[in-house]
């Protein structure tokens, strides 16, 4: 009986999606709410990635979506394969989203959006660690188009250390180097105590 319960308690825990009508209007609802193509395997990181998704459900929901016309996989001005969402997908994604759960929706457009926004970062940041005596460096570069913006190296004890500095830039890049510049502008000399005692 305890097996049963908790084998039970288990599926229950379980968030993959596994209903292909609800994946097929889950990923309609994503290429819609991002409003632009994605490429085919940028498309499969970020639906397994979430963890809702399964990758055989997902193969499922592609054949299907694609011999249906909701979507379409053409290649791109780069030769690489990207998901196009069709009109018949749009139709689905609008008219039909309520019947995927709300939080299955939020989950898969916020990963997108994580996931672009991170392609973002690593083209106007570049990170490296090298070994630097009993620690390593985190060596950061802030690109601009013809130019570095800043370029800095931070010690840290450890790689775990390192990684987790470069994470955390990594979060928000552009906000780091505008911190770093606010910071530079408003220090200041220290104030030096010249009171007779």
């Amino acid at each position: 009986m305890q097996e049963k319960n908790i084998k039970k308690m288990t599926e229950m825990a379980d968030t993959a999606v596994k209903d292909l009508p609800t994946l097929n209007i889950l990923l309609c609802y994503l290429l819609y709410k991002i409003e632009r193509p994605v490429e085919f395997e940028q498309l499969y990181d970020i639906a397994i990635g979430t963890g809702i998704v399964n990758y055989f459900y997902y193969q499922d929901s592609i054949d299907y979506l694609t011999k249906n016309g909701l979507i379409s996989i053409k290649e791109n001005k780069s030769g690489v394969e990207c998901c196009f969402l069709e009109k018949k997908g749009e139709e689905c994604a609008k008219q039909l989203k309520s019947y995927a759960p709300k939080s299955y929706r939020d989950k898969l457009v916020l990963a997108a959006l994580r996931y672009f926004a991170r392609l973002k970062h690593e083209q106007e940041i570049k990170i490296e660690y090298t070994p630097a005596g009993k620690g390593y460096y985190m060596h950061v570069r802030c690109l601009d188009t013809d130019c570095d913006l800043m370029d800095l190296k931070i010690y840290a004890p450890d790689m775990t250390q390192a990684k987790l500095l470069g994470e955390r830039i990594m979060l928000n890049p552009a906000g780091f180097y505008g911190k770093v510049i606010e910071l530079a502008l408003s220090n200041e000399e220290p104030q030096y105590d010249l009171t007779d005692n």
